[in-house]
């Protein structure tokens, strides 16, 4: 069995596979502080609940845009699995073109779900992974990677609102009945959710207009299923799709070695 571990600046993303189908799945907080010890007792302890053992993982991938998470998470994969793990990097196999400008600077879980999408569509996608950051990745249908955009998450913009006002309370990240807020919650509610929405579709849009393309659109990640619902431009929501690549180049980069 492989263990996959998407590493992000909020959460990290944790799949187990055999073969090719997924068959756990668990999100932890990202904690610098956390030890590799703390970490790993962890990752067993969840492995438990569906009856995975450490003598059942034969290979570990990780994909971190955290930097002081990585070797945290490769010494979890060494101590506890006897695995060496890979680290996803931009001269992967990602069967993309990747024509951005610097490569190195594009966030691996990017080209990770641009892979995988391409992967299995084959054609023109934009995907857009609502994490601690919302991003935008434009892929055509001959499998090259534009490139794309950035924009703060939907956590990310909550969060700024209540620390930046001094009357502005958090709130559940819930789509409210109506535009028109009647209290303060359900205002807050509105700009967040409908604004954010607009956002998302204004950004698809322009994409397509420059591209030319009428692409597929994936979304993904912690707050996909809250936007897409009520998007205009949002095809398909693709809960697992990091995890999936993950586990897409695993197999590439094995298959290459074994060649």
């Amino acid at each position: 069995m492989l263990l996959t571990v998407d590493v992000g600046n909020s959460q990290i993303v944790l799949g187990v596979f055999d073969q090719e189908k997924l068959r756990g799945s668990w999100r932890l907080a990202t904690d610098v502080t956390k030890t590799a010890d703390e970490y790993g007792v962890l990752v067993l302890s969840l492995l438990h609940t569906i009856e995975i053992h450490p003598p059942d993982i034969h290979g570990c991938i990780i994909s971190s845009v955290v930097p002081p998470m990585t070797p945290i998470f490769e010494c979890v994969s060494e101590t506890y699995f006897q695995q060496s793990p890979l680290l996803v990097s931009s001269d992967f196999p990602f069967g993309l073109t990747l024509q951005y400008d610097n490569p190195q600077e594009i966030g691996t879980d990017r080209l990770v779900n641009a892979a995988a999408a391409y992967h299995r569509f084959h054609n023109e996608l934009v995907v857009v992974d609502f994490g601690t950051a919302t991003t935008f990745c434009t892929v055509t249908k001959d499998g090259e990677y534009l490139g794309g955009a950035i924009a703060p998450g939907l956590k990310s913009a909550a969060n700024a609102l209540h620390i930046n006002t001094a009357k502005l309370p958090t709130v559940d990240l819930l789509c409210p009945p109506t535009v028109i807020g009647k209290d303060t919650v359900s205002s807050i509610q509105s700009g967040l959710i409908f604004g954010y929405t607009g956002l998302v579709d204004e950004l698809v849009s322009r994409i397509q207009q420059e591209t030319g393309q009428t692409s597929t659109v994936l979304a993904t990640g912690g707050q996909a299923s809250i936007i897409a619902p009520i998007s205009r431009t949002i095809h398909e929501v693709r809960p697992f799709l990091t995890l999936e690549g993950l586990e897409l180049l695993y197999r590439r980069v094995k298959d290459s070695q074994s060649q």
